[in-house]
């Protein structure tokens, strides 16, 4: 009615924050997980498979530097990091599986449409990424992005976590299933460096999108859940 304030739309945030609060927990696990396994890695950098490996055996392939193995107190260290921080986003991926299951949040994000199985709806969204346009969609997440999350959610990161935990001998003496799954702890070792690559780059992708996509406003949607005005942000 004229003379009345006009009721401010309902905005309905893009990430509810159940998402957010494991999205930023899993960033910085992430982040401390890559530095930590980098400064293991450097007192031996080769890589084996089967159960047993050394400097005088064999390896399967081999990075190109040279072990560091003076200062063993960096790989000690870092090593405590890893442990510490792959239990954080163990405990965290625990709780989003068991939020995105009893809330559909799976069903709703990460299944595809049967119309966005069609070939034209595929080949526009593979012109789309591979011209570098604007990916975002106000709905929701496109055909590529659902099943780039599914694959990392309910594939990549399992195994990542299940071949990292096969390197414990703690873990293993409870489950020596884990030896039959991976080929045994050096096998889990080199497959657990080849996944981390893997995610590595899925991270860098990711955050090349969010730039495409507009780097303020995409960080804004997963901090407060959408994006913030500048009034807002004055007040």
């Amino acid at each position: 009615m004229e003379g009345l304030p006009e009721r401010a739309a309902t905005r309905v945030p893009r990430h509810r924050r159940a998402v957010r609060l494991t999205h930023w927990v899993n960033a910085l696990a992430f982040a401390a997980l890559l530095i930590s396994g980098v400064m293991i890695l450097t007192a031996h950098p080769r890589f084996y498979w089967g159960e047993t490996g050394f400097f005088d055996t064999p390896a399967a392939f081999e990075l190109p530097m040279k072990p560091i193995l003076e200062d063993l107190w960096v790989r000690a260290y870092g090593r405590n990091v890893h442990f510490l921080m792959a239990w954080a986003a163990v405990l965290n991926g625990l709780f989003y599986a068991a939020w995105g299951i009893l809330t559909g949040h799976f069903r709703s994000r990460f299944l595809p449409a049967r119309r966005e199985l069609a070939w034209t709806s595929v080949k526009q969204v593979l012109m789309t990424h591979l011209r570098f346009h604007n990916p975002s969609s106000a709905s929701g997440y496109n055909l590529l992005q659902k099943l780039a999350y599914a694959f990392v959610v309910f594939a990549l990161l399992p195994l990542l976590i299940l071949s990292g935990l096969t390197m414990s001998p703690a873990v293993t003496a409870a489950f020596p299933q884990l030896f039959t799954l991976f080929g045994g702890r050096q096998s889990a070792r080199t497959i657990h460096f080849l996944l981390g690559v893997a995610l590595s780059g899925f991270a860098a992708v990711h955050v090349f999108m969010v730039y495409l996509s507009g780097f303020r406003t995409t960080t804004a949607q997963m901090i407060w859940g959408e994006p913030r005005s500048h009034k807002e942000e004055s007040e």
